[in-house]
């Protein structure tokens, strides 16, 4: 733990599952996984509002600078892979509210099985040094056998937590106010699958309104027929970290555009699945207590409630994003590690302390804006597949009117009329079984 931990963090030890990193790798303490890396990790520059701050050195588990009261590794005894905690998980870590944690996430992206789970050989062939390449990674792709992975049926996400909240219990909120996030890797990924992304090639050909010739990636490399991951053709574009910029492609083909880091994945626990495997629910499709929420407005900055369903609510994160465009369409974001610090603090009900719809859906804001949103199926990580985009815009547009109704004082007619005329609604993603929606309310406008 972090130098900085207080009297809740002793009781950590007692909290479930015992660290193992070494051992779970099935290696020695052999250089390849040595957490104290020869590279000398730099602090990296805070990213403010959402925005990108650029790559300040590899930040290797634990190293650098830890700006939370706690500090939380995703050694491999503390993640979960392909899937997010349930209701009756058990805690690896836990927290005061009010208090502060620094997380180091790690990206599925180059370690995933169409990848050959070998991101050292993975990003080695893609130019990277293996100085460059997260020893937590490693262990991951090389250790992680809690539960077979079943490659097209699990996510993909590296899910690190839960985390115990003292004092949080079924209908609080959960205040997730995300201070600080920097790159700890100079680099990231963006993928393409066969049988996901907005052009999916799917058992029964082409999805409705696009033709064989307009899939993609194109239907000619498709071998999943195989049962080999790594033969399935999947397209995966490495993008470099310039400035503040990330960069793809090589000279007719190269194209730059702004980092924008957020975590794709922030919940708290759902799903009330049991089991032998307690943390039950699919990682993919985003429910009622966020998960795979991916908002980019979500950056350093930003605040999200979530309506608390377990004791201690459970927080977890993963599915780090070092840039993406609403919709995700191709199917990832710039997918890449994270070094994330987030207080969490538990509103009470009736404190006023957490906007009322949080109490029954996710919410977030940031200084310059209240975001509702929608979700075409929320209960969707345990057997729902509902991705019809015009659910999740009614529901947003209903959670904006709650608000703005019971929050902000306007009649309903009239907050009705001002969301046509001012509000901007974007579609979130369209790639995670669960779509989504989320509306962009300016804060100046009710500065009265």
């Amino acid at each position: 733990m972090h130098d900085g931990r207080d009297a809740a963090e002793t009781l950590t030890a007692g909290l479930g599952r015992r660290r193992f990193l070494q051992a779970a790798a099935g290696v020695g303490a052999g250089a390849a996984l040595t957490v104290g890396s020869a590279v000398p990790a730099v602090a990296a520059p805070t990213t403010r509002k959402g925005g990108g701050a650029g790559f300040g050195g590899i930040l290797q588990p634990g190293r650098g600078r830890i700006r939370g009261d706690h500090y939380l590794g995703s050694d491999v005894d503390d993640v979960l892979w392909g899937y997010v905690p349930s209701v009756h998980a058990t805690a690896v870590t836990r927290v005061r509210s009010g208090r502060t944690i620094t997380i180091d996430s790690v990206s599925h992206e180059g370690i995933l099985e169409d990848q050959g789970r070998d991101p050292v050989a993975w990003f080695g062939e893609r130019g990277v040094r293996r100085r460059e390449v997260l020893d937590d990674a490693v262990a991951i792709a090389g250790g992680y056998d809690r539960t077979p992975r079943d490659f097209d049926a699990d996510g993909p996400h590296v899910i690190t937590g839960p985390v115990h909240v003292d004092g949080a219990e079924p209908g609080d909120v959960l205040k997730i106010e995300t201070l600080d996030v920097a790159p700890r890797v100079p680099y990231g990924v963006i993928s393409s699958r066969h049988g996901k992304g907005a052009l999916a090639l799917t058992g029964g050909g082409a999805p409705a309104g696009i033709t064989l010739d307009e899939v993609m990636p194109p239907v000619a490399t498709d071998g999943r027929a195989s049962g080999i991951p790594t033969e399935y053709g999947n397209v995966s574009v490495l993008a470099r970290i310039q400035g503040k910029r990330a960069v793809i492609g090589e000279g007719g083909s190269r194209v730059s555009f702004p980092l924008r880091c957020f975590f794709g994945t922030m919940g708290v626990a759902f799903s009330e699945n049991t089991g032998l495997t307690a943390p039950e629910a699919n990682s993919i499709p985003p429910t009622l207590g966020g998960g795979n929420i991916d908002i980019s407005q979500l950056g350093a900055g930003s605040t999200f409630y979530l309506p608390v369903r377990a004791p201690g609510a459970l927080f977890y994160v993963g599915d780090p994003h070092m840039a993406m465009g609403d919709g995700e369409v191709a199917l990832t974001a710039m997918e890449g590690s994270l070094r994330g610090t987030f207080r969490l603090t538990v509103c009470k009900p009736g404190s006023g302390d957490a906007p009322s719809v949080a109490y029954s859906y996710p919410f977030a804001e940031t200084d310059d804006a209240w975001i509702p949103i929608g979700l075409s199926d929320p209960d969707g990580a345990v057997g729902g597949n509902g991705s019809d985009l015009d659910v999740a815009m009614r529901r947003a547009v209903v959670n904006a009117l709650d608000f703005l109704e019971h929050d902000q004082g306007l009649d309903r007619a009239i907050a009705y009329a001002y969301l046509s005329a001012a509000a901007d609604f974007a579609v979130s993603q369209v790639v995670d079984r669960t779509v989504g929606v989320h509306g962009l309310v300016r804060k100046a406008d009710f500065r009265r």
